[in-house]
Order: structure tokens, then C-alpha cells, then sequence
């Protein structure tokens, strides 16, 4: 384990074919992907790749980004909300998301979506790569719908092969 959970937190030990967050490494790295990731707003595909990026870092399920190129730039708009730093990847852009033959204005769903334009070093492959909330929109790894890690900051991706405790959950604040 790379970090240190509190006396009354216990990591699950990962089965074969699983991998635990705690096993990740701090600062992150980047891992390329072939896997099928689709992310969807109700019947609209936003995104469909098998070139995707999953950031692990300790303590975090991973965080999915996807080549611009694999989204759809009808259903994509830069936000209004204001940027946020990551310590490790830079200056975040976001993004809203739509239906684009729904009414302007209606089905929006903002700031649900996030790239970094110009991205620190270590991170350089990700330039313009988008990553999307899946507590906002349907995201899937190989058919597998994703679920949406707590704590309304965070955008990591929980699937069946990764297991926590997650930052997020109440009381994970200092992990």
C-alpha cells in the first residue's frame, strides 16, 4: 500500500482480476487503455473510444480520458464555470454537455466534463483529452455501466475490477 488509511479503515484485498486503489501509486501516472469506453446523455452518444488514458492515483477509483477526436463535438460546448488546479495534472477546461437536436438551452448538462489543455509534464498525453462525470451522464467500460465515485468533486469511474474504500466517502477528507 502507498498510503496509510486511518486504524478504523480497512482496504479490501483485491480478488484475481481486480486491482485496489491503494495499490496505485501518489503522484499519479497515465495508463493507456484499449478497453471500449462509451459515455452517453440519455439516447445521445457523446463519446466511443478504445484509445482512452485512465489516471490512478492512491485512493481514487480510476479518472477515464478520452481523445478529443472520439467525441462529439456537436454534443460538447466550454463551459461558463470557472477552472480548477490539479496539483499533479494543471488548469482544468470544462465542458458542458448536450442533446444537440434538443431545444438550446434545454437537456444541458453543465460543467460535466473537463480536459486540461495544457497539461503538466508528466501528463502531456492527455493535452485536450476529456474525461465526464458519471454521477451526470451514462459512462461504460466494456459494457459495464460505471459508477460514480462520491463526493461531488471527485470524477473517478468504479467498475467491478477495482476496489476501495474510495476518497469521497464521508470522513475521507485527510486520505
Amino acid at each position: 500500500m502507498n498510503r496509510q488509511l486511518p486504524p478504523s479503515v480497512v482496504a479490501k484485498v483485491p480478488a484475481p482480476g481486480q486491482e485496489s486503489v491503494w495499490d496505485y501509486p501518489r503522484p499519479p501516472r497515465l495508463e493507456a487503455s484499449t478497453k471500449l469506453v462509451v459515455v452517453r446523455l440519455g439516447e445521445v452518444e457523446v463519446a466511443r473510444t478504445r484509445g482512452a488514458y485512465r489516471v490512478l492515483e492512491t485512493s481514487h477509483p480510476p479518472t477515464w480520458y478520452l481523445p478529443r477526436a472520439d467525441v462529439s463535438q456537436a454534443a460538447l460546448a466550454r463551459s461558463s464555470a470557472g477552472g480548477t488546479v490539479c496539483e499533479w495534472k494543471g488548469l482544468a477546461t470544462y465542458w458542458d454537455v448536450f442533446d444537440p437536436k434538443v431545444a438550446a438551452g434545454q437537456e444541458v448538462r453543465r460543467a460535466v466534463a473537463w480536459s486540461y489543455e495544457r497539461p503538466t509534464a508528466g501528463f502531456t498525453a492527455i493535452a485536450g483529452y476529456l474525461s465526464f462525470l458519471p454521477a451526470e451522464l451514462e459512462c461504460e467500460i466494456d459494457g459495464e455501466r460505471v459508477r460514480p465515485q462520491q463526493g461531488g468533486f471527485y470524477g473517478g469511474w468504479i467498475t467491478d475490477d477495482v476496489v476501495g474504500p474510495f476518497k469521497g466517502v464521508p470522513g475521507s477528507r485527510w486520505w
